[in-house]
Formats: C-alpha cells, structure tokens, sequence
C-alpha cells in the first residue's frame, strides 16, 4: 500500500502467496496502480492522494487488514468508492476505524458499521485518535489518512501494538514521531520507492514453532523469520510453556530489511509446563494465541489460559467459541471465558474439529492433530489458502523429515 502512493517503482520479494495478500494486490489494481508480478513484485506508485476513482466496487475478500488500511487512505481521495469482501468479512466490526476517519473529514456508510463501507474521501485535518482497544490494523488505518491530511495526526495507543506500520513508513521516507504510547505524522510527506525483502511471517512460523515445542525429539530451524521486538512476545510465551527456542539475528548487513530485523529460530522439545497469557500480552500476540493454544492441546500437563482477548470474537470466525468446540472435538476440554479460554492438556484423542472458515484454527487443528491418537478429520481446511496455501505440504515434508 505505501508502495501504492509512493513516487516511483518498487520491487518487494518475498511477497506472501496467500488470497489475504493478492486482494490487496487486486485492490490497488481497482485504484489504477500499475503491480507487476512474480518472484518480485514489482508496484509503480501513483504518489500522495495519487489513487483513481475505482470502477467498480473493491473486494478485500477474508482480509480485514486490507479493507481496515485501504480505508484510510480511500478517505483521502476525492471520488466515491465502495469496499467489500467474503460473508466472513461481512460480519466483521468496522466502526473502530470508521470513527477517527470520519472525524478526520471522510463520509463513510456502512450498515450497523460492518462491511461493505461506502467512501466518499476528500480534504482531511489531522486529529488525536485514543482507540478505547488497542489495534495496529486501526492506528494502521488513521497514520495512513494522516499523511494526507492537513496538520500532523496522532494515535495514543491504551498500550503497545505491532509497529509494522511505523517501520515500513520510515523506510519509505516519512518522518514518523514515537514516544511511548504516542505515534504522530505531519501531513503532506512524500514517500520513496524502495527495493525491499519481506520477512517471513512469524504468525505463519508459529505452527512450524509449536509444531517442533510439542513434538519430543524434535529440533528445527526456521530461517528468515521477522524478528520484529512488537512480536517477539509469543517467543517469551513459548519459552513460558516449556519450549527450547533460541533466536540468531542475521548478521547486521543482511539481517534487516528496511527496519524490520530477521534470522532464524532453533527450537526444541522441551519438558511442558503450563502457562498463561496475560491480557497485556494478549494485543502483541492476537494472530498467534490458536497456534499457542495448539501447543497446549498436544502435550499431557500443557494448560493454557488466556483472559483479555474478547478480540478473538470479531476475527474470521468466533475464535474462542469454534476455538473450544473444534478441540473438544478431537478429545481436548477447553472451558470458555467471556474474553478467552482455559485449555487443559492433551493429547488429542482424534476426531472432527469444524474451522469454520477460518485459517489459523484449521492449521491450530492440523498441528494438534499430529500428536492426536487417532485421526483427526478437519473440515472447512481449505480456509488455510487465506495466507498460507502451501501449509499442508510443508506440514507433510517436516513429518516424513
């Protein structure tokens, strides 16, 4: 998306196959942006408020992080546009970034605040966002309106989430202010094409982690991970619940890509422990509590609980009622909270677990199962094609290894 504004072309590698990242692709086509692809993509931006009035509506099909940014910066841009996306989607809260993007000057309507909105963008004025939850896809939304409003804008977060945002727009040469709490723009700042690697995905490499943490014997690397310090969180979990990780950072010529530093994880079976994941914790590991809670299925003396995610609710799915009845379909007793979960140890005793739909339960389930005593039969599985396509056959190789 930034390369979408930018002046000039970037090239991105790495670039995750999933359908969660080609919508976004698709949308920014929608918006006149020319994107070339394979193994590099290759994007010409349009520059600041350069986007064109769509032709017809967007589809950000399963992606909330697609449809919440894209919003923010359709808010700047003087037409009407309409964004949409799947019945997953279409179910989801967007009144969270609707309210600082209309009080920043934009139209948007939307039925009972969910999706698809209508936008009707134009002058903005910066402001000071407090969001009452914290949210790096919200403050992600608001920094990008900010850069095309008049006046510099804020986000005081109620704590700290991922700071992908602020990195990558550094990166791309936009002065952006921290201190604590507190990220602030000036509006009007042009942005640099840039050549860049993108990390891989820790929320993806948390199975692989989990996989290796609850399977004795085991020892595996996982090269080329982001080990971004807004993550690293689910990596203090792991150790908590009995895992042997170690991190390596790549050497420091190599071992980051525009800001965002990588290397490889080594992770071992360790003996388990039961463990718990805090409501302050829970906003820096909000995509990475199904494969925790995988981990926790696995292993005999494996408890796991986690308050202050009422979050999971609003995802792709309920994630901690589908979350307690998919396990409790393959033999694991989970007890439900308003705002998470209690799950005690396995392992599975084999069955049905329904991912309605959603991809970090189906492969939740799937890394579980491996552990299970007899089959484990997975439906809605294919929902995994949604950010990581080829996980059943990486699950499959890392098996027979």
């Amino acid at each position: 998306m930034l390369a979408a504004i930018a002046d000039g072309r970037s090239h991105l590698t790495g670039y995750a196959p999933g359908a969660d990242c080609a919508s976004t692709l698709a949308c920014l086509e929608g918006l006149g942006v020319e994107i070339t692809r394979g193994a590099t993509i290759a994007i010409r931006g349009l520059g600041l408020g350069g986007l064109r009035a769509p032709t017809a509506p967007l589809d950000a099909g399963n992606s909330g992080t697609s449809m919440r940014l894209l919003s923010g910066l359709l808010a700047a841009h003087s037409f009407q546009s309409i964004i949409g996306g799947d019945a997953s989607l279409s179910k989801r809260p967007m009144r969270r970034v609707i309210e600082p993007l209309t009080r920043m000057g934009a139209s948007i309507d939307a039925r009972d605040g969910r999706p698809p909105l209508t936008i009707s963008g134009g002058a903005l004025h910066g402001i000071t966002h407090e969001p009452e939850v914290p949210s790096a896809q919200v403050k992600s939304a608001v920094l990008l309106a900010g850069l095309h409003a008049v006046g510099r804008t804020t986000v005081v977060e109620p704590s700290p989430t991922r700071d992908h945002t602020e990195r990558a727009l550094d990166a791309f040469g936009v002065r952006v202010v921290t201190d604590g709490f507190l990220v602030s723009v000036e509006g009007g700042q042009r942005l640099r094409a840039i050549d860049a690697a993108v990390p891989g995905d820790i929320s993806s490499a948390v199975f692989w982690l989990v996989l290796a943490a609850g399977t004795p014997g085991s020892d595996l690397f996982i090269d080329g991970v982001g080990l971004n310090p807004s993550r690293a969180r689910v990596l203090d979990i792991l150790r908590r619940s009995g895992a042997d990780i170690e991190v390596q950072p790549a050497p420091s010529v190599e071992g980051s890509s525009n800001g965002e530093p990588i290397g490889t994880i080594h992770v071992r079976y360790g003996a388990p422990r039961a463990f718990d994941i805090t409501p302050d914790e829970v906003p820096g590991v909000i995509d990475e509590i199904p494969g925790l809670a995988a981990l926790a299925a696995m292993r005999a003396g494996g408890r796991m609980t986690v308050h202050g995610a009422a979050e999971l609710r609003v995802k792709e799915s309920d994630r901690i009622t589908m979350l307690a009845r998919g396990f409790g379909g393959i033999g694991i007793a989970v007890e439900e909270h308003p705002d998470g979960f209690t799950i005690h140890g396995g392992p599975p005793a084999g069955g049905e677990a329904d991912a309605a739909g959603d991809h970090r339960l189906a492969m939740a389930f799937a890394i579980a199962g491996s552990r299970a005593r007899g089959p484990v039969r997975i439906t809605g599985a294919d929902a995994v094609a949604v950010s990581y396509p080829g996980f059943f056959d990486e699950l499959e190789r890392i098996a027979r290894a």
